[in-house]
């Protein structure tokens, strides 16, 4: 059994970005989009309001931050953005942020202005200014590579500016919305490549991955770029190298009632209760009537039988949803749609300390239609 390892990898694969949609892979790291020009999936909105209009994200009113569902340590960042106010706009958009504290409507760093003659130059930093690199009022593109402490900005092609000193090593991405003063904004074409991170999924076939216990293509297909697990009596679907420490980040969407789950550190028959055995992240419909008097330990994001979810924050049925599991020796964290549900260890819940800390990863099938896509894996994000 070969056991996974996470360095920044030539992959040369397909990889699903949203239903429909299939690009290719760059030759470092994991790319995909970040909207998907129809709704706010993936995306976390606080004290403003936000339009989707034909493919455009529109910061519509409101003093607020729009912030990605994870949080990012080194990446590609691609996004074109144009003002409305036909003078005086302002804006900005954040990069390796933590969420705002207290009554603060916005993060405290790292900002890259949006205002009107300080376009790309970021908030309190000197070392990151430039000018004369905009259209003003216009449609422009900004390409933002961070990597470890160092931060680079493009504007339209064109260099702007390269710093370093940038702490801390991880945050959101955001747009701050401060539509009273400074104007509506619209934003498009968002993408980002997520270095040191590689596809589990294709997009094209289930290389990579087998039937745990019978036949994988009884049940398990890939269908416009997803896989999906077709809901017919069959096998659960196996990685074929076992993995110890690392981030797991994924979408799924469900089935109205659906019920799945995602295998963490399993052995070859794929246990996941008990002594010797792996995890279960659970994937479940909380909010169908039928799961109203379930134990807090089975709804969505939970650590089945072991840990429950911390919150209730599945997207209504038809809608996608992201999964990020961290798994670092026996301590576990999971965020759910931007929100952490789980950080557990064996301190606090001793059955843990009778899990496997290496095995195989695997998608349940619990005879119910699923979707997954953007599977991708990295190294595990928590300190050691």
């Amino acid at each position: 059994m070969a056991r996974g390892i996470f360095t920044i990898a030539a992959c040369g694969l397909l990889v699903a970005c949203a239903a429909g949609e299939v690009v290719a892979a760059p030759a470092e790291g994991f790319r995909r989009s970040l909207f998907n020009g129809e709704n706010l999936d993936g995306w976390i909105v606080t004290g403003c309001e936000v339009a989707v209009r034909d493919g455009v994200l529109l910061l519509e009113s409101g003093d607020g931050f729009v912030r990605t569902d994870h949080e990012y340590e080194d990446f590609v960042f691609e996004v074109d953005w144009r003002p409305l106010k036909a003078s005086e706009w302002d804006s900005g958009i954040y990069f390796r942020a933590a969420l705002p504290e207290g009554t603060q409507k916005w993060p405290a760093r790292y900002q890259i202005n949006l205002k009107q003659g300080d376009e790309g130059n970021v908030v309190r930093m000197p070392s990151a200014t430039s000018t004369g690199l905009v259209k003003p009022g216009d449609w422009n593109h900004f390409k933002l590579t961070v990597i470890g402490d160092t931060a680079e900005l493009e504007i339209n092609g064109t260099k702007a500016w390269k710093t370093d000193g940038i702490e801390p090593r991880r945050g959101y991405l955001g747009l701050q919305s401060e539509v009273p003063l400074g104007g509506q904004y619209e934003f498009r074409d968002f993408s980002i490549t997520e270095l040191g991170y590689r596809p589990m999924f294709n997009g094209k076939d289930l290389t990579g991955w087998q039937g745990g216990a019978g036949d994988a293509a009884d049940c398990w297909l890939v269908e416009d770029g997803l896989l999906v697990c077709t809901g017919k009596k069959g096998t659960w679907l196996r990685s074929d190298q076992t993995y110890g420490d690392f981030n797991l980040r994924l979408e799924y969407r469900i089935m109205a009632a659906g019920n799945s789950g995602v295998y963490l550190r399993v052995p070859s028959n794929g246990n996941h209760h008990g002594a010797g055995a792996g995890i279960e992240v659970q994937i479940l419909d909380d909010a169908d009537a039928r799961y109203r008097e379930l134990k807090p330990y089975q709804y969505a994001g939970s650590l089945y039988a072991v840990v429950p979810a911390a919150a209730h924050v599945g997207r209504p049925i038809g809608h996608w949803n992201s999964l990020e599991i961290d798994c670092q020796g026996k301590s576990y964290r999971v965020v759910h749609n931007g929100t952490v549900v789980i950080e557990a260890d064996a301190a606090a819940f001793p059955e843990l300390d009778e899990r496997n800390v290496e095995g195989y990863l695997g998608l349940q099938n619990h005879n119910q239609h699923v979707w997954f896509r953007n599977l991708r894996l990295g190294p595990s994000q928590q300190p050691e």
